[in-house]
């Protein structure tokens, strides 16, 4: 069973830094790649940034400069730091998991519940 428990959304003005992170519980946190999707209101779930085992990075379009992924894997966690934070990054931000990095990018097996991050103009 994987469960996924994201922390760290909020209220922030633009141009700010948020951090959000995401503790994961899985047999084996080294087997499965991780990742962030988000869902802005009336919009389709949208892929953020993806993180494999050992470290290989992919981000979505407009992330990549100023959202930064990352993993510890003793801890049982992944990190999306958030930089310079526009309007449009507001959303539910999901933590997701899959033991197949190419099937993350798109149709993940596990996701998280969400936390909210908005972003004031």
């Amino acid at each position: 069973q994987v469960q996924l428990v994201e922390s760290g959304g909020g209220l922030v003005q633009a141009g700010a830094s948020l951090t959000l992170s995401c503790a994961a519980t899985m047999r084996t946190f080294s087997d499965y790649a991780m990742g962030w999707f988000r869902q802005a209101p009336g919009k389709e779930r949208e892929f953020v940034a993806s993180i494999s085992w050992n470290g290989n990075i992919y981000y979505g379009n407009s992330m990549e400069g100023r959202f930064t992924i990352s993993r510890d894997n003793a801890k049982n966690t992944v990190a999306l730091q958030m930089d310079d934070l526009k309007h449009e990054d507001t959303g539910v931000y999901y933590c997701v998991a899959d033991v197949s990095m190419v099937r993350l990018g798109t149709r993940p097996d596990h996701w998280g519940q969400g936390t909210q991050v908005t972003v004031s103009s």
